[in-house]
């Protein structure tokens, strides 16, 4: 059965999003996504014209979404944790389901559990063990090692490693190339910046960087 799907936000992480949707459904008869369009508040004209050049709409606004064919999935294609959450609780009032996207090219690994709105990004790879929350985004080349819980909203950004049996708490966001060593916790709504290496438990909104990450 195919499912219509829109992209909430139109910017280069909504793009690339579409691409994961498109790769799921090479060579698919029939696909698995009916790809709908973009919905974004306030897209930029450069963005718009991108849009355009990838033959898939711009809809409206996030509004748009109250009206949607009945059917219609969701997924928010905002690399932002915290604007990522707050795009979520708007969204949630329509009722729409949020769509998990796994680019063909991800491994997921035995007993992983993820909530709905989940993204795989082509090369991400999660082992065993693994619980991810609503919305966890896995970006390009990334890595998440066993026995890791993601709470709701993290993002892990291009060629990020996660350690085993670490926890990053609602909100947090890992940064490109950034390492979070075994066993450890980063708290809510924390950012572990670019090519940081966290040595030990980061407390709830910090900003960290460095190696060792301070």
């Amino acid at each position: 059965m195919t499912v219509p799907l829109v992209i909430v936000g139109c910017g280069g992480h909504g793009r690339e999003i579409l691409t994961i949707a498109r790769a799921m459904d090479a060579g698919g008869d029939p696909p698995r996504w009916r790809l709908l369009g973009f919905v974004d508040d306030r897209p930029s004209e450069e963005n718009l014209k991108r849009v355009h050049r990838l033959d898939l709409p711009w809809l409206g606004g996030i509004e748009w979404l109250r009206d949607a064919p009945d059917g219609t999935h969701h997924v928010i294609g905002i690399g932002d944790p915290r604007i990522r959450r707050a795009v979520a609780q708007r969204v949630d009032r329509y009722g729409l389901p949020a769509a998990s996207l796994v680019h063909p090219d991800a491994t997921l690994g035995d007993d992983l559990r993820h909530g709905p709105g989940f993204v795989a990004f082509a090369g991400a790879r999660v082992t065993t063990n693994v619980t991810l929350g609503r919305h966890v985004h896995l970006n390009q080349n990334c890595t998440v090692g066993h026995d890791c819980v993601l709470a709701d909203h993290v993002s892990v950004n291009p060629l990020a490693a996660v350690s085993g049996e670490c926890r990053l708490d609602e909100g947090v966001l890992v940064g490109t190339t950034a390492a979070v060593l075994q066993g450890l916790r980063v708290g809510r709504d924390s950012t572990v910046g670019a090519g940081a290496c966290v040595v030990r438990d980061v407390p709830p909104g910090l900003v960290v960087k460095g190696v060792p990450a301070h």
